[in-house]
């Protein structure tokens, strides 16, 4: 078995995983996540109805126009946007793609660590009353992640703050 990937630097490692939640109709809302696991800066991420790996695809094609550099590895689970040909034909022969074992979440630990504040600090305590409200609202609180939540792991710092000082 090959060595588990450790984020030594920026852009070594991003992490992928879902999330959902729903608007005050009843109707799906899924949000997708990206965060580099050095830096803890969230990346991009989409807020839609549904998302493709198509469309996953296409976000990292963006994620990586912005960065001015493509992943080392992504970490992700086995759900099917993850394990479809789209997908894997992005990555291609540059970025690896490490599949945690299906039931084993603690093994994708910065994406959860992100998931669950997400999930605290914004989806818990605010209702969507549509798809527009719920991309600003989501996307405001990354916004704010990013700039101003200091974490301890980064010697209270805050994601953005960090990548600026980062030399490894």
């Amino acid at each position: 078995m090959p060595p588990v990937p450790t984020a030594t630097s920026a852009n070594v490692v991003w992490a992928i995983d879902f999330q959902f939640d729903s608007t005050t109709d009843g109707r799906p809302i899924k949000i997708l996540s990206v965060v580099d696991e050095h830096t803890r800066e969230t990346l991009g991420g989409l807020v839609e109805r549904s998302i493709t790996a198509e469309a996953l695809a296409a976000e990292l094609n963006h994620i990586v126009a912005a960065r001015g550099a493509s992943p080392a590895v992504l970490r992700l689970d086995n759900g099917p946007e993850m394990i479809a040909a789209a997908l894997a034909q992005w990555a291609g022969t540059q970025t690896g793609m490490l599949f945690i074992p299906p039931g084993e979440p603690w093994k994708n630990p910065f994406i959860e660590s992100f998931n669950s504040r997400l999930r605290d600090e914004c989806l818990n305590i605010n209702l969507f009353w549509s798809m527009t409200h719920a991309q600003v609202v989501i996307g405001d609180w990354k916004t704010e992640y990013n700039h101003d939540r200091p974490h301890s792991s980064l010697g209270y710092l805050s994601p953005v703050a960090y990548a600026a000082v980062c030399t490894h």
